[in-house]
């Protein structure tokens, strides 16, 4: 079987592409588990400190879950579809946003379902002006699994949500631009190196801070306020303790005093 995640490393960017095409990059159980394994590589490897996400081929970034493959848990009751899908899937995008080094969505082409849901689980996103999301699962009955009900009203506000949560219809990368889905929109042509160049952004500064950064995000968004900023004193805690913030603070006190 081909590896259904393609690996390469460029620099300390890790380029991870969903190698289904001829399924629009569908995620099936066994993609799923790959793409899990890798994330548990690339978080060991200090070599990496960025990913881009993509989607092999010209049509697709993900189409969604492979229907004919969870149609099959459907059958064997509930209880075996949300161990083997939901489970799995909540699993894979709770990774993805709780992951300590960024990971940026390159979307080449559709992202609907999970695709969609993948997107709004990354910490950052870059889609090309051929993207076309959807949130379609109403169409076939179900609701979505992987996060979609929760994740896009957080990103666009409940009623922005349920429009598309509830008709199943298409939005454009402009919508999804407007609705905090993608951080930007670039020519076709142009995607990966705008991603790429997001990501060199980012791993100018302290790769721990970064860390940091993403956890007190990730943990703060569902808490209180008050919650929250306690959450932003324990990084903040963390952080200062470290040689990382001692260099860079004594880096730019240097620098100021020299100017």
């Amino acid at each position: 079987m081909s590896d259904l995640i393609l690996s390469e490393t460029r620099g300390a960017v890790a380029l991870l592409t969903l190698n289904r095409p001829n399924k629009l990059n569908a995620l099936s159980y066994a993609l799923i588990d790959q793409l899990m394994a890798v994330l548990d590589r690339i978080e060991d490897d200090p070599r990496v400190g960025a990913i881009v996400l993509t989607g092999a081929g010209d049509r697709a970034f993900s189409a969604g879950a492979d229907i004919a493959e969870f149609s099959e848990s459907v059958k064997l009751g509930p209880d075996a579809a949300v161990k083997a899908f939901v489970r799995r899937g909540q699993a894979m995008t709770a990774r993805m946003e709780a992951f300590p080094k960024p990971i940026i969505a390159a979307v080449n082409g559709i992202a609907f379902g999970g695709g969609c849901e993948i997107t709004e689980a990354v910490h950052l996103a870059v889609a090309s002006d051929r993207a076309s999301f959807a949130k379609p699962e109403i169409n076939i009955g179900i609701t979505p699994t992987f996060g979609g009900t929760q994740r896009l009203p957080r990103l666009a506000g409940r009623k922005r949500a349920l429009e598309y949560l509830l008709t199943g219809d298409h939005f454009s990368p402009q919508r999804a631009y407007e609705m905090g889905l993608v951080n930007r929109i670039v020519p076709h042509a142009d995607l990966l190196d705008a991603a790429f160049g997001l990501a060199d952004r980012i791993m100018r500064h302290s790769r721990l801070a970064t860390a940091r950064i993403i956890t007190a995000v990730t943990r703060g968004l569902n808490a209180s306020i008050a919650e929250g900023l306690a959450i932003e004193s324990e990084q903040f805690a963390r952080m200062a303790a470290t040689q990382d913030a001692r260099e860079a603070l004594d880096h730019w006190l240097a620098a100021r005093l020299s100017g």
